[in-house]
């Protein structure tokens, strides 16, 4: 399926210098399916099928071999909320070149995977959900690696699977704090419908570049910005939103800082030290505001929770170093697994 387009100017506008018009065209937004149909995965994406909650989900995921001789671990890439297992990209290219098996999945609700009509999400059951993909696959223990919203996640399957979690990496995870218990305040689903409702390529980009790349702005990033963007204002519009609003609902209200102390797999905490990510923020008080999502902060707390993290950060980089500093991230990586 090829993705189709839409003028995000009205035509009228358009029309009113055709001079213009022929030597500045207007941008496009992608238009992608409801399961990103017409994107362009960096590597063949595939689907595990499988029964949940009484209904019939698919879940989509790249299963990449190493590119040389296998070292024979297997790495699972979790992603974040506004990134789907293809924001992966430079990542799954160094690990498999450097003989790891990669895994990266779409979760439920994102990207490539089904979007139910309804869905009672927790980070257990998309934890779950990972591990029968990753027994489907006969992966019996990987490295667990979540970035943002993945972060939480690979944090709650480490809990839950510690024996088949080799390591875990958590890169700029959400979830560092308990927002809600800092004053941030909550919305309820139906009101984060109407947001996920009007989002636009050019929220996401404004949001992303003040929050995510401390204002700066790269032209890679703008493939990110229209995968979210053709995703949001497809055919899909509405359950894409819906279960987007879910999962928001998820993450405000289901912290996982608390059992930090409970993790015994060996984890290494990867930090850009100027994000400013937290959840609420927007609808926050000044006050309260100033007292969220300061990561250089946050990762060092963090540190100190989890028995024996090791902590790395990179002073002045924003919410994904993986996508702002690829080279750099990707051999500090390479460099923590070889630890193991």
């Amino acid at each position: 399926m090829s993705p189709t387009y839409v003028l995000k100017k009205p035509l009228a506008a358009l029309l009113t210098s055709l001079a213009v018009f022929a030597h500045a065209p207007a941008s496009v937004t992608p238009v992608y399916g409801e399961q990103l149909e017409g994107f362009q995965y960096p590597y063949p994406l595939q689907h595990f099928d499988f029964q949940s909650q009484q209904q019939p989900l698919s879940m989509g995921y790249m299963d990449v071999k190493p590119a040389q001789r296998t070292n024979g671990k297997t790495v699972v890439l979790m992603h974040g909320k506004n990134f789907c297992g293809a924001t992966w990209e430079e990542t799954i290219r160094a690990l498999t070149q450097q003989g790891y098996r990669v895994i990266a999945p779409d979760q439920i609700g994102f990207c490539s995977s089904t979007k139910p009509a309804s869905y009672q999400y927790s980070f257990q059951q998309l934890a779950e959900n990972t591990h029968q993909l990753l027994a489907r696959l006969g992966v019996d223990k990987a490295v667990i690696i979540g970035h943002s919203t993945g972060g939480m996640l690979a944090t709650r399957y480490a809990l839950m699977y510690p024996e088949q979690t080799q390591k875990l990496v958590l890169v700029n995870p959400i979830g560092l704090e308990d927002w809600k218990a800092k004053g941030a305040p909550w919305r309820s689903v139906d009101q984060w419908y109407q947001r996920e409702l009007k989002l636009s390529a050019e929220g996401i980009k404004k949001y992303e570049q003040q929050t995510y790349y401390v204002g700066r702005w790269k032209p890679e990033y703008d493939k990110w910005v229209d995968m979210l963007a053709g995703l949001n204002s497809g055919p899909g519009h509405q359950k894409v939103a819906w279960n987007s609003a879910l999962i928001y609902d998820m993450i405000f209200t289901q912290p996982v800082l608390y059992e930090f102390g409970d993790l015994n797999v060996p984890t290494t905490l990867i930090i850009g030290t100027s994000d400013t990510t937290a959840i609420g923020s927007d609808l926050a008080s000044a006050e309260v505001k100033a007292r969220l999502g300061d990561y250089a902060v946050l990762g060092r707390e963090a540190a100190k929770r989890i028995p024996g993290a090791r902590l790395i950060e990179f002073p002045g980089m924003g919410h994904a170093p993986q996508m702002e500093e690829p080279a750099k991230f990707n051999q500090t990586l390479l460099d923590d697994l070889a630890r193991l």
